[in-house]
């Protein structure tokens, strides 16, 4: 899994605007149990220089994104980035266009509440323009500090967290916007990961809020910006709820089915192969004790029982000749070790997987331990042609099924050849047809019913739908809770050839149940 979602907790509206006697304010008034969000600023209509504004306050629960991470489930800081995602909600209402929203962080706790009146004002609850909580749903606070919200802006307290912002141009879009250092901070002082300035409790995860910047609220440009609405976490659209999205690239490139022989019509880095070991113990990926994320060693041999191959420096080899890779840690129970070969005349390659060497690095653990010796690897060789391929594919997913339950983490495994393929014939002719990898292939997961991409291709700078391959081909997996359930589905895959991304024809339909 490369994608998980994290739906918000709490979300309301708040607002200062004039209720329809343009006389009393609706200072008051919440919206906590509202299908919508609402965010504007009027300019003038009570009187030539009034000022009515409307912001949105969310919380999300990262300590779900903290036991994940504990669990593996998600990658460590700096390997996964975290977007806030908010979908627009079409209305009748004028719709402001070119206009930026701030996002900052809220530094106390606040109610949610239960008002429903976008309009009128009349639900009183909290929180509201005036307080954040009632006295009894969190002990100690009411009031703001300042009318509007307390938010972090570099000088509220002595720490600071990061502020953002995004530009409407339209006034439709959704806004998706990448807040990886503010979640990262919110889970370095939930765990006490960094030790905050004074124990500030302001830091802590109390949400975001998002407003018009402060040229746009104060009516220093004397006009109005009317009205931006999103879909809230009570929207009876699935995929509409505003969240915070984990992505990153999880595809292991394991070349044991893949593996080329050093070329000189290809550059260093593509000569350079990929190899795993994936540590299962009772069924789970597990550190191996010794070495737990220390790195291990690598040798290839021609035959069981044979002296290791020299190798040419690169990758993990740090000299020429060396008969060892520097292997390094993954993730969880995975090493990987990647290195280039220049030995035409062995065309077959075992794997050893061991720790200690003489001549090992000294950070290696020194007692000589060998771990796993992987079956025969073949050896391929690059070769130029004298025309231009145009390769089409016919893709099948081999343990497919009908229907999948949103609560199951489903791997699917692909089956790629080329269309029209057709082996040479001999004497004998055997019936398996070899499984074609593809490097860059990505996949994306509609809705059959209106054709709605419930995960998109994540192609581009960040690869977080991007296929895993190894011996037995390309392969992915799907955290199906993403999916509403009681709908069909459909799995369509991209593969980027030549400089290009060309979708296939196949769509894989199923059930979530």
């Amino acid at each position: 899994m490369a994608i998980k979602r994290y739906t918000a907790k709490k979300d309301t509206t708040i607002t200062n605007a004039f209720t329809f006697n343009l006389i009393t304010r609706g200072t008051g008034s919440n919206m906590g149990a509202s299908d919508s969000l609402e965010v504007f600023s009027i300019f003038g209509q009570e009187h030539s220089s009034s000022i009515e504004k409307s912001r949105i306050l969310l919380k999300f629960a990262t300590d779900e994104i903290s036991t994940d991470r504990a669990a593996g489930n998600v990658p460590a800081s700096g390997s996964v980035n975290f977007y806030l995602r908010l979908y627009n909600a079409e209305h009748p209402l004028t719709l402001p266009y070119d206009f930026t929203l701030a996002i900052h962080a809220v530094s106390r706790s606040w109610d949610e509440g239960r008002g429903l009146d976008m309009d009128e004002y009349t639900d009183n609850d909290y929180a509201n323009w005036i307080s954040a909580a009632s006295a009894s749903g969190v002990a100690g606070i009411t009031d703001w500090t300042t009318e509007g919200g307390d938010f972090h802006t570099g000088s509220y307290v002595v720490g600071t967290l990061p502020i953002y912002s995004h530009h409407f141009s339209e006034g439709t879009e959704d806004l998706e916007l990448n807040i990886t250092d503010l979640v990262e901070e919110w889970i370095n002082v939930a765990t006490g990961t960094v030790d905050q300035p004074n124990g500030d409790p302001a830091l802590n995860n109390h949400g975001i809020a998002i407003m018009m910047t402060s040229s746009q609220e104060d009516g220093s440009q004397s006009r109005s910006y009317y009205t931006k609405k999103f879909f809230a976490r009570s929207s009876e659209f699935f995929y509409k709820r505003p969240a915070i999205e984990a992505r990153w690239d999880s595809s292991n490139k394991d070349d044991s089915g893949n593996f080329y022989l050093s070329s000189s019509l290809a550059d260093a880095a593509d000569n350079l192969n990929n190899l795993y070991l994936y540590n299962f113990v009772r069924g789970q990926l597990k550190n191996i004790p010794a070495v737990g994320t220390k790195k291990l060693l690598l040798s290839v041999h021609s035959a069981s029982g044979q002296d290791a191959l020299s190798l040419p420096p690169g990758g993990g080899v740090r000299r020429d000749g060396d008969t060892f890779i520097t292997a390094s840690y993954v993730c969880s129970g995975t090493y990987s070790a990647s290195f280039a070969y220049a030995s035409s005349s062995i065309t077959k390659l075992y794997p050893v997987w061991y720790t200690g060497s003489s001549h090992a690095p000294a950070s290696l653990p020194t007692d000589t331990v060998q771990y796993h010796t992987g079956s025969a690897i073949t050896v391929k060789t690059l070769a130029a042609g004298n025309f231009n391929p145009n390769p089409r594919y016919v893709t099948s997913i081999t343990n497919f099924k009908s229907s999948y339950a949103n609560s199951e983490e489903a791997r699917f495994r692909l089956h790629i050849r080329q269309k029209d393929w057709g082996p040479t014939i001999y004497t004998k002719a055997t019936s398996d047809i070899e499984n074609e990898i593809i490097e860059d292939a990505y996949y994306k997961v509609i809705r059959i019913v209106d054709r709605f991409e419930a995960v998109p291709y994540g192609t581009g700078s960040l690869n977080y739908t991007r296929m895993s391959y190894d011996a037995s081909g390309s392969y992915f997996d799907l955290d199906v809770s993403l999916l509403e359930a009681g709908y069909a589905y459909g799995i369509k895959f991209v593969y980027y050839i030549n400089g290009a991304y060309h979708e296939q024809p196949e769509t894989f339909k199923f059930r979530v149940e």
